[in-house]
């Protein structure tokens, strides 16, 4: 129910504004939580995998609630730098890169304090029997690297079609701007990520402290790199 209410909002906000509803960072977290929430159904479907959902939620609805609080925008035009046929197409591969991620965060996430000492047999308390409600430490590794194989190349790809806009708008494909930057930094992350995964002594907690690495990156890439530091993207803020 959650991802058909959020799809209707985006639907209507594209209504409102009379072109793709992903013009600035209400709309790109909207569209980015729309697209974990259909990954997690995905995903999580099997009846065993449903106690995952909470944790899927969680990240969501804060983000959701920052981004109705504080980076709301009436509805409007873009402004004529976005005015190209690449918004729609780079946006919605990287939205969907991200919302996958996020749930490979999740899963990389619980995995790590399903291995933790909180996942101890006979470890009595109220945390204690939240892990112990959590999958498999396995499924929840599998879940991650997973979701990660799918989100890695779609990412990659919004990055290219990204520095093809550059090209057409600015006049160069990479220009070292701080979202590139930190956009490479965090498609690194999760390459090592991969390539640990796949590691014999690095498939477990180091791996996925990894993908945890390159889950931050996001974050911090989508509101700090955002919001605060001055750069061609900062336009993709707010108002």
């Amino acid at each position: 129910m959650g991802a058909w209410f959020l799809l209707v909002c985006i639907v209507l906000r594209g209504l409102a504004t009379s072109r793709a509803p992903w013009g600035n960072m209400y709309e790109f977290i909207n569209l980015t939580c729309f697209c974990g929430l259909v990954a997690a159904l995905i995903v999580l479907r099997r009846r065993d995998l449903r106690p995952l959902w909470v944790f899927v939620l969680v990240p969501v609805l804060i983000l959701l609630a920052v981004s109705g609080k504080w980076l709301y925008t009436d509805a409007a035009p873009v402004m004529p730098a976005l005015q190209s046929y690449w918004l729609p197409i780079h946006v919605s591969v990287v939205s969907l890169g991200s919302g996958v991620f996020l749930v490979a965060g999740v899963a990389s996430i619980l995995f790590l304090v399903k291995t933790s000492r909180l996942g101890d047999p006979g470890r009595e308390g109220l945390s204690a029997g939240v892990v112990s409600r959590l999958p498999h430490a396995q499924v929840l590794d599998r879940i991650a690297y997973r979701t990660t194989i799918f989100a890695f190349p779609v990412f990659g790809f919004g990055v290219i079609f990204g520095a093809i806009w550059a090209e057409e708008t600015w006049g160069r494909f990479w220009g070292w701007d701080p979202k590139e930057t930190v956009s490479f930094v965090a498609w690194v992350a999760y390459a090592a990520y991969l390539h640990a995964r796949s590691t014999a002594g690095w498939r477990d907690r180091r791996a996925a402290w990894i993908n945890v690495a390159g889950f931050v990156a996001m974050v911090f890439n989508l509101f700090f790199i955002n919001l605060v530091i001055a750069g061609l993207h900062s336009y993709a803020g707010v108002g």
